[in-house]
C-alpha cells in the first residue's frame, strides 16, 4: 500500500458542486504532504561518484584545510587529525572513511505548540522540505518596486507570511536587521522575531559562539520551560565555517565546536564559488566542497561521535565574463544536484541553496531560473532546499510577493516528485469501459471525484480562466495576484507564540528590539 493509498478515506459524490467545492476550498491540498521523497535525477554515474569520492579524500589527506585554531587542533589531533608541513589540518583516509561509517544519517527538527508533531521535519535520505533563509540585507518594496535596507520587522513580517504558506516547511532569517548593529542585540531581536512569527521548524545563524548560551534560554521560553528545547529541539543553528579555497572560518568553526559538543544538528553551509574559489571545471568544484564539507563532518564526530551533520555542500558558480555570482544560471541548477546526490552517496542529511534567481523582479527571468534550480534539487533529493522562499538579486533581496509565489512552485514541485501511482484502481479499466459507453465522459463520475482532491494541486495564484474572463477581471499579472495574498495576510494574521505572559519575561531578559505596536495592526 502507497503513502498515497493510506491517506485516502473515502470516494465523494456531487458532480458539479462536489468539483465546485473543491475547487473554492482553501485547505491544504491531500495531492502533497511535506517530505514526499526525491532522488530520481542523478546527474553523476556510480563511477562518476567514486572518483570524486577518491578526490576528495585525497584532498583532505593531503592538502588538509588551512588557519586550523588552537582549540580545534587540541580537539581533534588525538583523535587521528594530522597537521601538514603547511600547517593545515589534514584527516588521513582511514580516519575519514571510519568517520562516514558511523556519522548520523537523519535528524529531525520539531515543531513547537500546536504544529508540534505534525510538522516535525524527518531529514533523511532523499525526504524533501522547503526552507527559508539567505540573510539578504534588502527587501523589495512591491510599491516602489525598488530595494530598500532590510529591517528587523521585516524578519517579523516574513515569518508570519510563512506562517500562512502551507509549502514552506521551514522558517529562517530570510533578512537581516540592518536597522540593528549591535551584534547581540541583533542575534537576540532576530531570534525573537522568528520565534514570535511562527512555531514551524527554524534554521537560523548566529554572529558569535558567545550568543549560543542565551539563545538557548530564549528557545526554552519558546518552547515551554527550562531544558525543553534540548528535549525537542526546534531550531538548527550553524554557518559557513570553510572559507574557500580550503581553510577555516574561526567564528563559524567554533559554532560547530560548540553545536556538536551539546550533540544538536551541526547545520552549515560550503559555498565555493567555481572559478573564484574553486576550480573553474565543474567536477573539480565538486571535489573541492565534498572536500571541505567532510571536514566539517570529520571535526563534529571527532569530538561528539554520531553527532547529526548537515552535508551542506552548496557549491555556487561565477560568470566568468563579469566574476559575478551567477545563482540562477543551469550549471548551478546541475551542480547543486550533483552536490545533493554526493550527500546521498554518503548517506547523510543534505541541503542546498536553490532557488537563488539572478532577476531582480519577479519576471520572465526570475520564472525560468527558479523553476529550474527549484526542480532539480528536490528531484536530486535535498533534504531541505534552502534559500528558498523570495530571494531575489543573486541572495541580495528578498521579497513577500516572491515568496507567496515560490510557497505556490513548491507545490507544483512537490506534485512532480510524487510521480504516478499506478495499480488496478489508478489503471481505471472498469471505469473507462463504463464511462466510453455512457455518458461519454468521466466528469460525474465517483472516482473522477475523488482523484480530484488527491492526484492534483491547485496553486491558488495561477490564472487558468479564459482570456475574456482574464481581461474583465483587470489582467492581473502574478505580481499583482500574488500582493493581494500578501497583503490580506500581513494585515491580518499578528501571532505572538510566546503568549503575553512569556513575551513580558523575553523582553524583561533580553534587549528586544522588536516593539509591541510593530507586532500588531495599526
Amino acid at each position: 500500500m502507497t503513502e498515497l493509498t493510506q491517506r485516502r478515506s473515502r470516494r465523494r459524490g456531487g458532480g458539479r458542486e462536489a468539483r465546485a467545492a473543491v475547487r473554492n476550498s482553501n485547505a491544504a491540498s491531500q495531492a502533497i504532504w511535506p517530505g514526499i521523497s526525491g532522488g530520481r535525477y542523478r546527474p553523476l554515474s556510480d563511477a562518476d561518484m567514486s572518483r570524486i569520492h577518491e578526490a576528495a579524500l585525497n584532498i583532505l589527506e593531503r592538502t588538509g584545510v588551512g588557519d586550523p585554531t588552537p582549540e580545534v587542533l587540541e580537539l581533534v589531533l588525538p583523535k587521528g587529525a594530522t597537521v601538514n608541513e603547511h600547517g593545515r589540518l589534514c584527516f588521513p583516509r582511514a580516519l575519514m572513511e571510519d568517520l562516514l561509517a558511523k556519522s548520523a544519517s537523519e535528524f529531525y527538527v520539531h515543531a513547537r505548540g500546536s504544529r508540534a508533531g505534525k510538522d516535525d521535519m524527518h531529514c533523511t535520505k532523499d525526504k524533501v522540505y522547503y526552507a527559508n533563509s539567505g540573510t539578504a540585507v534588502t527587501t523589495f518594496d512591491a510599491e516602489t518596486r525598488s530595494y530598500r535596507p532590510s529591517t528587523l520587522k521585516d524578519i517579523y513580517d516574513f515569518t508570519r507570511l510563512v506562517d500562512r504558506l502551507d509549502n514552506i516547511h521551514m522558517t529562517g532569517d530570510t533578512v537581516l536587521a540592518t536597522d540593528v548593529p549591535q551584534d547581540y542585540e541583533h542575534d537576540m531581536s532576530m531570534l525573537y522575531a522568528i520565534l514570535a512569527g511562527s512555531e514551524k521548524p527554524s534554521c537560523l545563524t548566529f554572529r558569535t559562539r558567545e550568543h549560543i548560551k542565551d539563545a538557548i534560554h530564549l528557545f526554552d521560553l519558546a518552547s515551554g520551560g527550562e531544558g525543553k528545547f534540548l528535549e525537542k529541539p526546534s531550531v538548527i543553528f550553524g554557518g559557513c565555517p570553510i572559507v574557500s579555497p580550503l581553510r577555516f572560518g574561526r567564528e563559524n568553526l567554533e559554532i560547530l565546536i560548540d553545536t556538536a559538543k551539546m550533540g544538536l544538528v551541526c547545520d552549515l553551509a560550503v559555498p565555493p564559488q567555481a572559478g573564484a574559489t574553486s576550480p573553474a571545471p565543474l567536477a573539480g568544484t565538486l571535489a573541492q566542497a565534498v572536500a571541505e564539507t567532510l571536514s566539517c563532518v570529520a571535526i563534529a564526530n571527532l569530538i561528539n561521535p554520531g553527532t547529526p551533520v548537515v552535508f551542506a555542500a552548496w557549491p555556487f558558480i561565477t560568470d566568468l565574463r563579469t566574476g559575478s555570482f551567477t545563482g540562477g544560471s543551469g550549471e548551478q541548477a546541475l551542480i547543486s544536484a550533483a552536490a545533493i546526490q554526493m550527500g546521498n552517496f554518503y548517506n547523510l542529511p543534505t541541503s542546498v541553496g536553490c532557488g537563488m534567481t539572478d532577476s531582480k523582479i519577479p519576471d520572465a527571468q526570475y520564472g525560468l531560473e527558479k523553476a529550474l534550480t527549484f526542480a532539480l534539487a528536490a528531484h536530486a533529493g535535498a533534504n531541505r532546499l534552502c534559500e528558498f522562499g523570495g530571494m531575489l538579486g543573486s541572495l541580495m533581496g528578498c521579497s513577500f510577493e516572491s515568496m507567496v509565489i515560490d510557497n505556490e512552485a513548491a507545490g507544483m514541485i512537490s506534485r512532480t516528485l510524487r510521480g504516478i501511482e499506478v495499480s488496478d484502481d489508478t489503471l481505471s479499466v472498469d471505469v473507462i469501459h463504463e464511462c466510453a459507453i455512457d455518458p461519454g465522459h468521466f466528469l460525474g463520475n465517483a472516482q473522477t471525484l475523488e482523484y480530484m482532491e488527491t492526484e492534483y494541486v491547485y496553486p491558488a495564484l495561477m490564472d487558468r480562466e479564459l482570456t475574456d474572463t482574464w481581461e474583465k477581471a483587470g489582467r492581473q499579472d502574478m505580481f499583482e495576484r500574488s500582493r493581494s495574498v500578501v497583503d490580506d495576510i500581513l494585515s491580518n494574521h499578528y501571532p505572538n507564540y510566546f503568549g503575553s505572559k512569556v513575551d513580558e519575561e523575553v523582553r524583561s531578559r533580553f534587549p528586544i528590539k522588536l516593539s509591541r505596536e510593530a507586532m500588531r495592526a495599526g
